[in-house]
């Protein structure tokens, strides 16, 4: 027997559903972020992940050979510091407005929080919803009509 309810539950199940699988698809988006710095002078090139990882640091052109190393550290940490930044730019992108309140886009860039955890796989609810979700309505509820 099914109360005009079955259908709306259903709904909300599969919406949750779905919230789920797209915490999990950004996530997945995020870890493939990377951001690129390039120093005056193309002298350092950088590369980071969305965590801040230096995954590459390369010497374009020869312009390091002549550089003293205090100008040479300056230039690879502007380097680092601009791919860090536009892999934040990017990582927002992905997550602008699909935040639950009190997580940062640094939270999940650090990853101090994954958001597949934020979303569990069985949703909250009262025991007795959860019994009417599992076990149907109870004996003598009719459906109205």
């Amino acid at each position: 027997m099914s109360t005009p309810y079955d259908q709306e539950i259903e709904d909300l199940l599969a919406l949750y559903q779905r919230q789920r699988e797209e915490a999990a698809e950004t996530r997945r988006q995020i870890n493939e972020v990377t951001g690129v710095g390039i120093a005056p002078r193309q002298s350092v090139k950088a590369t980071v992940t969305a965590q801040g990882e230096v995954t590459a640091i390369e010497f374009p052109t020869g312009a390091w050979r002549r550089m003293a190393p205090k100008e040479l550290s300056e230039a690879l940490l502007a380097a680092l510091s601009q791919a860090r930044a536009k892999a934040l730019e990017q990582v927002a992108e992905l997550t602008m407005l699909n935040l639950p309140s009190g997580v940062g886009v640094a939270d999940l860039i650090q990853g101090r929080v994954d958001p597949t955890a934020l979303l569990p796989e069985q949703p909250g609810m009262p025991d007795q919803v959860r019994e009417y979700v599992e076990n149907g309505p109870p004996e003598g509820l009719h459906r109205p009509g």
